[in-house]
């Protein structure tokens, strides 16, 4: 049996963590803890440096980053900085589009843009999304994506390792 990919889930906290619990409970590779929400307001007093701190501590001995795409990731100052983090760091970057899963409420909401079209990689002024993949799982409602997810995140990740080794 192979070993489960140990990864940093990058998302958009306010809409999304419902649905990012709903994919980190797969268990098809372990993730980072997210920061309980007392913790957090802590880091942020700290300001950005003491968030990038925080951020670099938890992609230690991480080898890809997930980044679980809901409609408003895209562009966001962190979300921003964690893909370029772990580019830098050759970590696997993969994105995952997540709006048709169901939140806590059962609602589903609009799909996002790639974030990865709003980040250049090198000298050559090319989008990261020109060799990043960003899915967006098949299916006809939320159980349907949610078992795309669940049967296909293993492969992106490995994937995604394999592209940032190559890049």
């Amino acid at each position: 049996m192979a070993t489960k990919r140990q990864v940093f889930y990058s998302f958009h906290y306010a809409p999304d963590s419902w649905r990012t619990s709903t994919v980190r409970s797969i268990g098809a590779i372990e993730g980072n803890k997210p920061a309980p929400d007392n913790d957090w307001e802590t880091i942020t007093r700290g300001g950005d440096d003491a968030i990038k701190k925080w951020i670099k501590e938890q992609m230690k001995y991480r080898s890809c980053t997930v980044v679980l795409v809901g409609n408003k990731t895209a562009n966001r100052k962190w979300i921003n900085y964690e893909i370029v983090e772990s580019w830098n760091a050759d970590m696997g970057v993969v994105g995952i589009h997540i709006y048709g899963l169901k939140n806590q409420d059962g609602y589903i909401s609009e799909k996002g843009e790639n974030p990865f079209d709003y980040i250049t990689y090198g000298d050559s002024g090319k989008k990261l999304s020109a060799i990043v993949k960003c899915y967006n799982p098949s299916g006809a409602n939320s159980k349907e994506r949610y078992d795309w997810i669940s049967k296909y995140i293993s492969d992106a990740v490995e994937e995604a390792v394999k592209i940032g080794g190559n890049n």
